[in-house]
Protein backbone atom coordinates (compact mmCIF):
# COMPACT_ATOMS: atom_id res chain seq x y z
CA UNK A 1 0.00 0.00 0.00
CA UNK A 2 1.64 3.42 -1.20
CA UNK A 3 1.51 6.73 0.66
CA UNK A 4 -1.51 7.97 -1.88
CA UNK A 5 -3.27 5.18 -0.22
CA UNK A 6 -2.63 5.71 3.21
CA UNK A 7 -3.51 9.12 2.64
CA UNK A 8 -6.86 8.31 1.26
CA UNK A 9 -7.67 6.26 3.61
CA UNK A 10 -7.07 8.69 6.77
CA UNK A 11 -9.18 11.55 5.01
CA UNK A 12 -11.78 9.17 4.62
CA UNK A 13 -11.80 8.15 8.18
CA UNK A 14 -11.70 11.98 9.05
CA UNK A 15 -14.51 13.08 7.56
CA UNK A 16 -16.26 10.27 8.71
CA UNK A 17 -15.91 10.42 11.59
CA UNK A 18 -15.36 13.82 12.89
CA UNK A 19 -17.31 15.95 9.96
CA UNK A 20 -17.71 19.24 11.43
CA UNK A 21 -21.19 19.21 12.45
CA UNK A 22 -20.73 16.36 14.31
CA UNK A 23 -17.75 18.48 15.56
CA UNK A 24 -19.89 22.04 16.52
CA UNK A 25 -23.03 20.10 17.60
CA UNK A 26 -20.83 17.93 20.02
CA UNK A 27 -19.13 20.97 21.48
CA UNK A 28 -22.01 22.80 21.87
CA UNK A 29 -24.03 20.24 23.70
CA UNK A 30 -21.22 19.42 25.91
CA UNK A 31 -20.51 23.80 26.58
CA UNK A 32 -24.06 23.60 27.30
CA UNK A 33 -24.16 20.31 29.82
CA UNK A 34 -21.03 21.77 31.56
CA UNK A 35 -22.88 25.11 32.18
CA UNK A 36 -25.55 23.00 33.58
CA UNK A 37 -23.36 21.47 35.77
CA UNK A 38 -21.50 24.97 37.00
CA UNK A 39 -25.24 25.95 37.99
CA UNK A 40 -25.80 23.35 40.05
CA UNK A 41 -22.59 23.40 41.82
CA UNK A 42 -22.91 26.93 42.72
CA UNK A 43 -26.55 26.94 43.73
CA UNK A 44 -25.15 23.58 46.03
CA UNK A 45 -22.09 25.35 47.69
CA UNK A 46 -21.49 24.76 50.98
CA UNK A 47 -18.53 25.16 51.99
CA UNK A 48 -15.97 28.45 53.02
CA UNK A 49 -14.24 29.69 50.03
CA UNK A 50 -16.36 29.16 46.62
CA UNK A 51 -13.57 29.24 44.02
CA UNK A 52 -15.01 30.55 40.66
CA UNK A 53 -11.81 29.09 38.83
CA UNK A 54 -13.03 25.42 39.69
CA UNK A 55 -16.40 25.92 38.51
CA UNK A 56 -15.33 27.22 35.33
CA UNK A 57 -13.09 24.09 35.04
CA UNK A 58 -16.27 21.98 35.48
CA UNK A 59 -17.27 23.56 32.24
CA UNK A 60 -14.30 22.86 30.29
CA UNK A 61 -13.88 19.25 31.23
CA UNK A 62 -17.01 18.57 29.40
CA UNK A 63 -16.25 20.03 26.71
CA UNK A 64 -12.71 19.39 26.60
CA UNK A 65 -13.78 15.48 27.24
CA UNK A 66 -16.16 15.03 24.50
CA UNK A 67 -14.18 15.75 21.26
CA UNK A 68 -11.41 13.41 22.67
CA UNK A 69 -13.67 10.70 23.04
CA UNK A 70 -15.46 11.64 19.75
CA UNK A 71 -11.73 11.59 18.04
CA UNK A 72 -10.99 8.09 19.91
CA UNK A 73 -14.41 5.68 20.04
CA UNK A 74 -14.07 4.03 16.66
CA UNK A 75 -10.14 3.40 16.21
CA UNK A 76 -8.70 0.79 19.02
CA UNK A 77 -5.18 1.86 18.07
CA UNK A 78 -6.15 5.88 18.74
CA UNK A 79 -7.49 5.35 21.78
CA UNK A 80 -4.76 3.23 23.04
CA UNK A 81 -2.27 5.85 21.59
CA UNK A 82 -4.41 8.80 23.42
CA UNK A 83 -4.59 6.67 27.05
CA UNK A 84 -0.74 6.31 26.60
CA UNK A 85 -0.37 10.27 26.14
CA UNK A 86 -2.80 11.23 28.99
CA UNK A 87 -1.16 8.94 31.16
CA UNK A 88 2.16 10.86 31.77
CA UNK A 89 -0.12 13.94 32.54
CA UNK A 90 0.10 15.02 36.35
CA UNK A 91 -2.54 16.54 38.16
CA UNK A 92 -0.79 18.63 41.06
CA UNK A 93 -3.91 20.78 42.45
CA UNK A 94 -5.63 19.15 45.63
CA UNK A 95 -8.90 18.66 45.58
CA UNK A 96 -10.14 19.20 49.36
CA UNK A 97 -13.90 18.64 49.47
CA UNK A 98 -14.77 14.87 48.30
CA UNK A 99 -18.11 16.68 46.80
CA UNK A 100 -16.07 18.42 44.87
CA UNK A 101 -14.36 15.61 43.22
CA UNK A 102 -17.46 14.36 42.62
CA UNK A 103 -18.31 16.88 40.42
CA UNK A 104 -15.39 16.33 38.59
CA UNK A 105 -16.16 12.79 37.80
CA UNK A 106 -19.82 13.92 37.01
CA UNK A 107 -18.41 16.59 34.47
CA UNK A 108 -16.11 14.10 33.08
CA UNK A 109 -18.94 11.58 32.53
CA UNK A 110 -21.08 13.98 30.69
CA UNK A 111 -17.93 14.41 28.61
CA UNK A 112 -17.35 11.07 27.62
CA UNK A 113 -21.32 10.53 27.04
CA UNK A 114 -22.29 13.86 24.82
CA UNK A 115 -18.52 12.53 23.16
CA UNK A 116 -20.00 8.92 21.97
CA UNK A 117 -23.15 10.32 21.02
CA UNK A 118 -25.70 9.22 23.38
CA UNK A 119 -27.20 12.40 23.65
CA UNK A 120 -30.27 10.73 25.66
CA UNK A 121 -28.53 9.21 28.06
CA UNK A 122 -26.20 12.47 28.92
CA UNK A 123 -29.43 14.61 29.52
CA UNK A 124 -31.20 11.76 31.16
CA UNK A 125 -28.12 11.91 33.68
CA UNK A 126 -27.11 15.10 34.00
CA UNK A 127 -31.23 16.09 35.43
CA UNK A 128 -30.96 13.46 37.92
CA UNK A 129 -28.04 13.96 39.38
CA UNK A 130 -28.92 17.49 39.36
CA UNK A 131 -31.94 16.08 41.49
CA UNK A 132 -30.39 13.90 43.63
CA UNK A 133 -28.05 17.23 44.58
CA UNK A 134 -30.66 19.50 45.27
CA UNK A 135 -32.62 16.77 47.21
CA UNK A 136 -29.56 15.69 49.53
CA UNK A 137 -28.56 19.55 50.03
CA UNK A 138 -32.57 19.74 51.74
CA UNK A 139 -32.36 17.05 53.63
CA UNK A 140 -29.17 17.30 55.07
CA UNK A 141 -28.54 19.53 58.04
CA UNK A 142 -25.76 22.09 57.78
CA UNK A 143 -22.95 20.39 59.90
CA UNK A 144 -21.78 21.69 63.48
CA UNK A 145 -18.83 23.63 63.26
CA UNK A 146 -15.85 22.70 65.13
CA UNK A 147 -14.22 25.54 67.72
CA UNK A 148 -10.94 25.96 69.76
CA UNK A 149 -12.22 27.35 73.39
CA UNK A 150 -9.69 29.12 75.06
CA UNK A 151 -10.60 30.31 78.67
CA UNK A 152 -7.75 32.75 81.08
CA UNK A 153 -9.05 32.81 84.48
CA UNK A 154 -8.04 32.33 87.98
CA UNK A 155 -6.79 29.05 89.73
CA UNK A 156 -9.86 27.59 90.71
CA UNK A 157 -11.61 27.84 87.78
CA UNK A 158 -11.78 24.75 86.07
CA UNK A 159 -14.10 22.74 87.75
CA UNK A 160 -16.69 25.62 86.72
CA UNK A 161 -16.00 25.83 83.43
CA UNK A 162 -15.98 21.73 83.18
CA UNK A 163 -19.61 21.62 85.06
CA UNK A 164 -20.96 24.29 82.08
CA UNK A 165 -19.19 22.59 79.41
CA UNK A 166 -20.31 19.00 80.03
CA UNK A 167 -23.62 19.56 78.53
CA UNK A 168 -22.11 19.95 75.51
CA UNK A 169 -21.85 16.67 73.57
CA UNK A 170 -18.85 16.89 71.48
CA UNK A 171 -15.71 18.57 73.91
CA UNK A 172 -12.81 17.48 74.95
CA UNK A 173 -9.67 19.22 77.14
CA UNK A 174 -6.83 19.62 74.77
CA UNK A 175 -4.64 21.54 76.98
CA UNK A 176 -4.37 23.12 80.78
CA UNK A 177 -1.52 26.15 81.52
CA UNK A 178 -1.00 27.24 84.89
CA UNK A 179 0.84 30.35 85.90
CA UNK A 180 1.28 33.14 88.25
CA UNK A 181 -0.94 35.75 86.30
CA UNK A 182 -3.95 32.29 86.57
CA UNK A 183 -4.77 29.13 84.48
CA UNK A 184 -5.38 28.83 80.51
CA UNK A 185 -7.93 26.09 79.54
CA UNK A 186 -7.95 25.24 75.87
CA UNK A 187 -10.83 22.62 74.50
CA UNK A 188 -11.90 21.15 71.76
CA UNK A 189 -15.85 21.72 70.52
CA UNK A 190 -18.49 21.22 68.24
CA UNK A 191 -21.18 24.05 68.36
CA UNK A 192 -24.29 24.21 65.80
CA UNK A 193 -25.70 27.41 66.75
CA UNK A 194 -25.54 30.29 70.07
CA UNK A 195 -22.14 30.42 70.33
CA UNK A 196 -22.49 33.90 71.83
CA UNK A 197 -24.44 32.66 74.15
CA UNK A 198 -21.77 30.16 75.68
CA UNK A 199 -19.19 32.64 75.72
CA UNK A 200 -21.65 35.18 77.87
CA UNK A 201 -22.31 31.77 80.11
CA UNK A 202 -18.48 31.11 80.56
CA UNK A 203 -18.02 35.21 81.09
CA UNK A 204 -20.50 35.01 83.58
CA UNK A 205 -18.50 32.58 86.02
CA UNK A 206 -16.60 34.42 88.69
CA UNK A 207 -12.88 34.19 88.72
CA UNK A 208 -12.94 34.08 84.62
CA UNK A 209 -11.13 37.03 82.81
CA UNK A 210 -11.40 35.76 78.90
CA UNK A 211 -12.80 33.30 76.73
CA UNK A 212 -12.52 32.98 73.13
CA UNK A 213 -13.85 31.00 70.27
CA UNK A 214 -11.47 30.02 67.15
CA UNK A 215 -13.01 28.35 64.60
CA UNK A 216 -10.88 25.87 62.44
CA UNK A 217 -11.61 22.43 60.39
CA UNK A 218 -10.99 19.52 62.06
CA UNK A 219 -12.60 15.76 60.90
CA UNK A 220 -11.88 13.98 63.53
CA UNK A 221 -14.02 15.32 66.97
Amino acid sequence: MNKTDLTAIWDSQTISISSFPTVLITLLLAFAIGVFIFWVYKMNFRGVMYSQNYALSLVLLATITAPVVLCIKSSVALSMGMVGALSIVRFRTAVKDPLDTAYMFWSLTMGILVGAGQFFLAAVTAVGIAGLSFLLKFITSKPAETFLLVVRGESGVENDVSGLLRRIKNCRMKSKTLSGAGVELTYEIRLERQQDALINKILSLPGIQDATLVSYANETL
